[in-house]
This record gives structure tokens, sequence and C-alpha cells, in this order.
């Protein structure tokens, strides 16, 4: 049997900002969490997270969603959100994330689907509309990739990588993940989020940072180490890191394979990511025939601080 851990609910009951349902997905002997919101009859929208999200990440975009007649379903990779958690770090590669995914549309039989992808939900989201065109109508991508040859990582990749690496700066017991999103979104400063992750200290934030902060951090709170090995294994699996943890071949081939995909395709970016940038996004766009909308002021993580006008984008172009 796999050794694993699970967030307990209570974990989740004070999150303002997210009261949604749960559902699960028995995986061997694991269950997957995910959301599934609006018209079962309706087009799907699945919206895939990375690293170090889940999907409260999307909180912003069911409402409005589902209101336009869409089905939403928002999975958790297992070691994130209400996903159970295994606790080996080897049992964490992106084929096994692909693999999970992949039962999860096949058991629920989706159709018509909407992909939304960012960050690890490209190389795990893409790789489903590579493997079953058939089941997908659009591809909404945001600030993620695919790995292949001539693909350049930017130094900050590098500088990501080595942060979780033996001595790197996320290198020790239970790293305060849940910072992340909140320097991406401007909600504390870069000094601030040093001093915190290194001391321990929360430093004094907007109410706004605190429910953000309360949200990712959830599906840890309490948690021994070994459950943060879902997101330890994330950077560790860039292909600059680790060819095969990756998927990295896999992923090659599906971003081949998508460069033939005849149907549609739009590329929402946020211009102030540091890792995904804009020259990327626009040169990836135009292999693919697609559209291209550029979020002024958004980072990595524009669906934390933008989701409104990400949502008009995707409804206006349905």
């Amino acid at each position: 049997m796999t050794e694993f851990i699970r967030t307990p609910e209570d974990n989740f009951t004070e999150l303002r900002d997210f009261k949604f349902r749960p559902y699960y997905h028995k995986w061997q002997d694991m269950r997957l969490h995910y959301l599934d919101e609006g018209p079962r009859d309706g087009p799907v929208m699945l919206l895939l997270h990375g690293m170090p999200t889940w999907s409260y990440l999307y909180r912003d975009f069911i409402f409005p969603l589902t209101q336009a007649g869409y089905r939403c379903i928002a999975p958790d990779y297992l070691g994130f959100g209400r996903s159970d958690k295994p606790t080996d770090i080897h049992w964490y590669t992106i084929a096994r994330h692909t693999e999970v995914l992949s039962t999860l549309l096949v058991h629920l039989d989706l159709q018509n689907i909407n992909l939304i992808c960012q960050d690890w939900g490209g190389p795990i989201g893409l790789a489903q509309a590579a493997m079953m065109p058939n089941r997908f109508e659009r591809l909404i991508i945001m600030n993620t990739w695919l790995h292949h040859g001539g693909y350049e990582y930017c130094e900050n990749v590098n500088k990501w990588i080595t942060a979780w690496e033996d001595n790197g700066f996320f290198a020790h017991k239970k790293p305060d993940v849940a910072l992340i999103p909140l320097l991406d979104a401007g909600l504390i400063t870069r000094k601030d989020f040093y001093e915190a992750s290194v001391s321990g200290i929360m430093p004094s934030i907007s109410d706004n940072a605190r429910e953000m902060y309360n949200g990712y951090f959830a599906p840890l709170k309490g948690l021994p180490d070994e459950a943060y090995n879902g997101y330890r294994r994330f950077p560790l699996s860039i292909p600059l890191a680790n060819y095969h943890n990756g998927n990295s071949a896999a992923q090659e081939m599906h971003y081949h394979m998508l460069l033939g995909w005849d149907k549609r395709v739009d590329f929402i970016w946020g211009l102030e990511d540091e890792i995904f940038t804009e020259t990327l996004g626009r040169e990836w766009s135009k292999k693919m025939n697609g559209s291209f909308t550029p979020v002024a002021g958004a980072g990595h993580f524009l669906q934390n601080t933008h989701a409104d006008e990400i949502v008009n984008h995707i409804l206006r172009g349905a």
C-alpha cells in the first residue's frame, strides 16, 4: 500500500472564499479531490493548477463560468490541496500526475473540454489534449511551457531549481510555500518574503493577503514535513534538473503533436512573469496559430490577481 497523508477536512472549513463541495476520485489506494460545479450537461472548463497552488487558485473563476453555462472541473493533483499526499518524494513524477488526471477524465467521461492550464498544468493538461484530442474543444494556455529541443530556460528557472536542491533556500523542513503566491501578487515585499521564510514569523499583512495565505496554507496546516514532498518534487522535475522526472520525452512529443492542433487555442499571458516571458508566449502562440492576449500587471499566478479580466477574455471568445 502507498504511504500517504490525508489533510483533515477541518482545514478547509474556515476558507470564506472557497465554499465548494468536494468530490473524490479513487486512484489505486488514494483519493484525488476535484471540484465539479455547474450544469452537468454543459461544456466543460477543466481548470488545472501548478505549484505551489491547488484548485483554490480558481476560486474567482468558477462562479462566472458556471453562470455562463459551463461545468467547471478543478482537480488537485495528488500531493496538493484536498488530495492525498504520498510521503515518498520519489513517488512524484510528471508522468504519474498525467496518468492520474487521465483516469479522472475517463472516469467522468468528460467531453467538449475547454482546457485552462498554467504552470505545471501545461505539461500535465496539454498531455491530455495530445493523447485524447476528441475530448477537447479549446485550449486556453496561460504562463506555462512544454519542454522541447531548443527551448531556452531563463536564468530564473535555474535559480528556482537551485533553491529546492540540497542546501538551497527552500531545502528545510516545512518551507512556507504559501508565501510564494503573496509575493507574486505584490501583497508582501521581497524583503518580508525572505525574512518570513527564514524566521517563520509572518509579517504584518492586509486582510486580503491573510485570506490568500490561509487558502494556500490550508492543505498543509498541521501536517508533518513529508506532506510537502509533492511541492518539493515539482521544481526538481523541470528537465534542467531531472530529464526523467519531468516526463520530458513525452513533453516534446506532445509539443510537436499540438503544433498541428486544428481547433481553437488562446494564449492569455501575465506580462510580469519572471519565468515565462511575453516573448515566449507570443512565439508559441504564433506556432499554434492561436490568439495572444497580454494581461498587463499580472505575474505568474495571474488567476489570483486578474481573475475578472481573464474570465472576460475567455467568455468573450467563447
